[in-house]
């Protein structure tokens, strides 16, 4: 039986309040997941972005913001 068929077992004669509880919290859980992974993406981003601002390079420096 996989993990997801016993999740279903445990939960399925818990009266409907206690299950409603349950999925808001898979998906606060998954929630959360996802906004550290955008957290990351966007560290990331930044450290890339940081090389870029440099006093040396005058072609990106004079470039007009849009």
């Amino acid at each position: 039986m996989s993990l997801a068929e016993q999740v279903y077992q445990t939960i399925k004669p818990l009266p409907e309040h206690m299950v409603q509880e349950i999925l808001d919290f898979a998906l606060f859980l998954r929630q959360r997941e996802e906004q550290a992974e955008w957290q990351n993406f966007k560290d990331a981003q930044a450290c890339s972005l940081a090389d870029w601002d440099n006093v040396e390079d005058e072609v990106c420096n004079n470039v007009p913001a849009v």
